[in-house]
């Protein structure tokens, strides 16, 4: 491959290619084969494998994107996106640093295009180029789902989802990007051309300057955007597409005879494959995170059984400990695929067990957008409520963050369509396995239904209150002896239930087919699959330039003679005793009242990086509004793990002021403030080693001063002056002496999540007495430990000793004496937690703990790296932090 002519001045740009989230470094050249041009790709992750090469010929696509234009002009150079497409190649995402050369080297890509397109005599008219500058999810149309930014946990399930469902699917047109201006395709022959040059508006200068990255523009920008969607319909048609969505529960074994059976059990080859596992692999490497071999057994199994009369290949794979998700799509569909991403949530316990939770792939397909759902809920028939959990914690927390941070984050119900597939779980309330088995030989499936606890729940609005689920005529598909067709003859002898299920929710989608597959015998459940005919919002370019042109006619108009203006029912709110993770929230409506479509938003004050503090957040944050239209604006407070200490300590209170800015218009100040009740949750060892009372019996005044100064503490009472401090935490000891009396043989101890009402009550209590008893289930009080050591500002083995055991961790001696080094307070809790432990690994057989599990769990709790490290932390840092664990928990009582 030889370099192109010396006539070209910028012949490579160093940069990063960026693929499922990672940034792969590589250099783009300019390179000649066989005497034509083309991209050549050098990744330096693959030194020795040879360059991709993209000719560029007619068919070639090099594409710019804009940058989000800010609110403030910050004149920087900050670099370019490219998006480059083969005849042959799918879409690929370039980041370059350098904006000057990125600018150079696509000029010279332009002038090789241009100059092939004369050679093959398929003239360009003047205004257009071979690459072009869109913008992408222009931060005004994606109301931000911000609990992941603003450290909302786990618990900002306790958010009423369910009754903002009914807006979000009214809002979720309204907040999508729409297409950018189409600029005439190169491959359009001349005699084409002539026959529709006089029907088709002209792309002006003023259309492209809507969309170039320019300060000034970006208001107008978003409001042009947002009339585009609002009248989506005039420029789109529906074309259907047959989407297969398949899920299976496979008990971790290995595949072991084909998949056709359920990959292909339609004449017509479906134009995608949605495919979902569940216990894909069960060992315990998989279980903490580990790779597993079984990923790619059953890809591989997966890819030998697509239709045969269809070429396929993989858009998409995301798989979370035995959760795995897999999009397949007709290889004649990849170009019209974009703005793909992957998320995950573990919702096992505190967030930090992957065993159950969700994967999801979220994309965009023409013009409509797409998510899928593969989860694994709660097992057991009775714990039904933690399902409803499991859901919610899903919901709240599932959010997909853009490749750029600047953007908003998209969660799962602002899709036009969403399909929520796994095993669910759900089981029936009928105990009777054998009157079940009656019922299901004389084919009483209707009579069973009602029994359906899945059913149930989502008329009681519990769970998937707005989803849809096709009428179920099969089977139930669980529990089987595996290889079997047989119902469970094992000593548990489980009740036969509908586990495996697949739900949907968007408009224009139409169910063809609902079925399980009972030739597949592999494992203890039968696979599940639905045939569905989607109807995708396609654009026509012709209809989508003329309603361009005419908005930008009409925002010309409108913003001579008119400027906007709100009206709000209030501006004042106070929120009293707040509580260590309890939602507070209270609301308040915002009203155009001018004449013109306005865009608001909440902005950070001066000096702030952040529009409010993070116990705070308004939701929606930001959005248009047609004139006289009005919106509810929710204010939740929130304290998380994140935000307790500043306040418990005083440093911090429930006083901010929000800006609310209008684009054009002026800004209305919201004020915020109310009382904050502290807790034990997210206060030093050493303070609460010093507190012999309640923390919500200390004095505010004396809090501080122990936070500030523990060396000269003064007494909290007249009787306890001089005396001297507690050995461990009091909250510590009721804790751990509740589980060692009440949940030493409890199954699944520390992998089963508590209750979130059981929580907020165990949270109470211990910071307002000192219990007999601690209120909730075993499982609820250990969660509560666990939270209790993941707040605390600095964790048991201190920061600065971080590096030190992990370099430490190969021998057990040397671990033993950093223990030694750890203030007195911390040293006494960690010692009287690997006792404990030691204790609960006795009765294993009981409670299913292994060494591993409690390891690795207890191992990011105790030893956790200092802030500045966390997002540096390596897979190889995190396995010397659970060696560093196991020298403990395999010591004798006595060491």
């Amino acid at each position: 491959m030889e370099p192109p002519a010396a006539a070209c001045g910028l012949l490579s740009v160093a940069g990063a290619e960026v693929r499922a989230g990672r940034r792969e470094p590589c250099v783009l050249s300019l390179g000649r084969r066989s005497g034509s041009y083309g991209i050549v790709i050098h990744s330096q992750e693959k030194e020795n494998s040879d360059p991709d090469y993209i000719p560029i010929n007619s068919r070639f696509k090099c594409v710019q994107e804009a940058e989000e234009t800010l609110l403030i002009d910050i004149a920087t150079n900050t670099g370019c996106k490219v998006r480059i497409q083969g005849d042959e190649t799918a879409e690929r995402l370039f980041e370059i640093p350098d904006e000057e050369r990125c600018l150079g080297f696509l000029s010279e890509v332009q002038s090789i295009q241009e100059a092939h397109l004369k050679a093959a005599s398929l003239p360009e008219p003047k205004d257009s180029a071979s690459w072009h500058q869109v913008e992408k999810n222009p931060s005004g149309l994606t109301q931000a789902s911000s609990s992941g930014a603003l450290g909302f946990e786990d618990d900002f399930n306790t958010l009423s989802l369910e009754e903002k469902r009914s807006t979000q699917n009214h809002q979720t047109g309204s907040h999508r990007e729409p297409p950018p201006p189409p600029v005439p395709p190169n491959k359009q022959c001349h005699r084409e051309r002539e026959g529709t040059a006089r029907d088709q508006p002209k792309v002006t200068n003023t259309m492209r300057k809507m969309f170039l990255p320019s300060t000034q523009s970006g208001q107008r920008e978003g409001l042009i955007k947002h009339l585009l969607v609002k009248r989506e319909k005039s420029y789109v048609n529906l074309h259907n597409f047959r989407f297969f969505v398949g899920t299976w529960n496979v008990n971790g074994q290995s595949p072991d005879s084909s998949l056709e059976p359920w990959l292909v059990c339609d004449m017509e080859p479906p134009d995608f494959y949605c495919i979902g596992f569940q216990e894909l692999d069960l060992s315990t490497e998989a279980f903490f995170y580990f790779d597993s071999a079984k990923e790619q057994e059953w890809l591989a199994a997966v890819e030998k059984s697509l239709h045969p009369q269809a070429k396929y290949k993989k858009v998409q794979m995301v798989r979370l400990v035995g959760m795995m998700l897999l999009i397949f799509a007709k290889k004649d569909q990849l170009s019209n695929i974009r703005e793909i991403m992957t998320e995950s949530v573990g919702t096992g316990i505190v967030g930090k067990m992957g065993n159950k939770g969700g994967v999801a792939v979220r994309f965009v397909f023409h013009n409509t957008t797409f998510c899928i759902v593969n989860s694994h809920l709660a097992a057991h028939v009775e714990d039904f409520e933690r399902r409803n959990q499991d859901y919610k914690d899903i919901c709240a927390r599932m959010s997909f963050v853009p490749p750029d941070d600047s953007l908003p984050q998209l969660n799962i119900m602002k899709h036009d369509v969403v399909i929520w597939l796994g095993d669910l779980n759900y089981r029936l309330f009928l105990l009777d396995a054998n009157e079940v088995k009656h019922l299901i030989s004389k084919n009483e499936l209707q009579k069973l239904l009602t029994y359906d606890q899945l059913n149930i729940q989502r008329t009681q609005k519990q769970a998937f209150a707005d989803f849809i689920e096709g009428e179920i005529k099969f089977i139930p598909t669980y529990k089987y002896d595996s290889k079997t067709d047989r119902w469970d003859s094992s000593g548990k002898c489980r009740v036969p239930a509908w586990c495996d299920r697949i739900l949907w929710r968007g408009g224009n989608i139409n169910q063809l087919r609902y079925c399980s597959h009972m030739d597949l015998k592999t494992s203890d459940h039968k696979p599940v699959s639905a045939l569905f005919c989607i109807g995708v919002k396609v654009v026509d370019e012709q209809r989508y330039r003329k309603l361009f042109e005419d908005i930008v006619r009409l925002m010309d108009r409108m913003e001579n003679d008119f400027l906007p203006s709100l009206e709000l029912s209030r501006r004042e709110f106070e929120f009293e005793n707040v509580k260590f993770r309890q939602l507070q929230k209270q609301k308040f409506q915002i009203t155009n009242n001018g004449q013109v479509t306005c865009h608001f938003s909440f902005i950070p004050k001066l000096n702030d990086s952040h529009y409010c503090k993070p116990w705070l957040r308004a939701e929606p944050c930001e959005g248009y509004l047609e004139p006289y239209e009005s919106m509810d604006i929710s204010l939740d407070v929130y304290v998380s793990k994140d935000s307790v200490t500043l306040l418990n300590s005083g440093e911090d209170k429930i006083e901010d002021i929000l800006v609310l800015h209008l684009d054009r218009g002026k800004d209305y100040f919201l004020t915020i403030s109310g009382t904050y009740l502290p807790s034990c949750f997210g206060t030093s060892l050493e303070a609460l080693c010093r507190m012999r009372r309640p923390i919500r019996e200390v004095p505010v005044t004396k809090l501080i001063d122990l936070e500030k100064s523990l060396l000269q503490i003064g007494s909290l009472d007249g009787e306890e002056a001089g005396e001297t401090p507690m050995s461990l935490p009091k909250e510590i000891w009721l804790l751990v002496d509740h589980l060692f009396k009440h949940a030493c043989q409890q199954e699944d101890l520390f992998q089963t999540p508590g209750m979130q009402e059981e929580l907020e009550q165990i949270i109470d209590c211990l910071d307002t007495s000192i219990p007999e008893t601690i209120p909730g289930s075993n499982h609820s009080v250990a969660e509560a430990l666990l939270i209790f050591l993941e707040a605390l500002p600095e964790p048991v083995i201190c920061y600065e000793l971080y590096q030190r055991c992990l370099d430490w961790s190969h021998s057990s001696r040397l671990c033993r004496q950093v223990i030694f080094q750890l203030p007195r307070s911390h040293r006494s809790v960690f010692r009287y937690l690997m006792s404990f432990l030691r204790e609960l690994l006795k009765y294993s057989e009981d409670n299913n703990i292994s060494v591993a599990m409690i390891a690795t769990l207890f191992s990011s709790l105790l030893l956790r790296p200092p802030p500045n490290l966390m997002a540096r932390q390596t897979p190889q840092d995190r396995q010397r932090a659970i060696n560093f664990l196991y020298s403990f928990l395999l010591a004798r009582d006595e060491e």
